[in-house]
């Protein structure tokens, strides 16, 4: 059910978008030189890598060449992609993605190869899934750009704030997944992204609350 889900969901929802997808790809294109998406290589399926949609919001073939988390600041970004990042309309493409089924519409984030090798025995199971092109770890994070524009160092800020708690949530979604909590995280994604509200679901917030007492009493300690 999902994968039919997944599939019919997608497919309508890029014939939907394709006028979008047309015009910001001609932005695209005439912002700057490079194409109009972005493959980078990302940990799929059972640690299986493939190449990821995402409309181009940086120069050319500059991942990771620097640093991996990009802040609002980053001399990479084109002009058009600040715009890009902000509105997470560099995502659309991977809609693409699902209609191939290297993702679903719901699942972990894909990640770097450099940060599933930190995978602990615990964590691993998260590959048991597809990634998504949402998940509840996102609507947490969904202005994470901001953290990177205002860390020193993006990179250090992602590993020690932004990713444990990350895999909290997405260890979480791997547990207890379902069809219906599928659709519900869909909903909440679009909720979020046209409100900007911080609200969360209570169960995805008592994780947050837990997550942050753990923090405030390592620091006593």
């Amino acid at each position: 059910m999902k994968r039919a889900f997944d599939f019919t969901a997608s497919l309508i929802g890029f014939i939907l978008l394709s006028p979008i997808f047309l015009i910001l790809s001609i932005i695209i294109v005439a912002d700057s030189k490079g194409g109009i998406f972005f493959r980078g290589v990302r940990v799929g399926l059972h640690g299986k890598d493939f190449r990821i949609f995402k409309f181009r919001s940086m120069k050319p073939d500059c991942e990771g060449k620097g640093k991996w988390n990009v802040g609002d600041k980053d001399d990479r970004i084109t002009k058009v992609g600040h715009f890009l990042r902000k509105t997470k309309l560099d995502e659309l493409p991977q809609l693409l993605n699902v209609i191939k089924g290297d993702m679903s519409l719901v699942g972990p984030r894909p990640e770097l190869r450099y940060y599933i090798d930190m995978y602990t025995e615990r964590e691993k199971p998260i590959l048991d899934l597809k990634p998504g092109i949402t998940d509840w770890a996102s609507m947490v994070n969904i202005e994470q750009f901001k953290g990177f524009t205002e860390a020193s160092d993006p990179d250090k800020y992602y590993l020690e704030t932004v990713r444990p708690l990350k895999l909290k949530l997405q260890l979480y979604y791997r547990n207890n997944h379902s069809f219906f909590g599928d659709i519900k995280c869909v909903l909440w994604t679009v909720y979020k992204v046209i409100t900007h509200s911080k609200k969360l679901p209570k169960d995805v917030q008592k994780i947050v609350d837990e997550h942050k007492l753990e923090l405030s009493k390592n620091v006593k300690a």
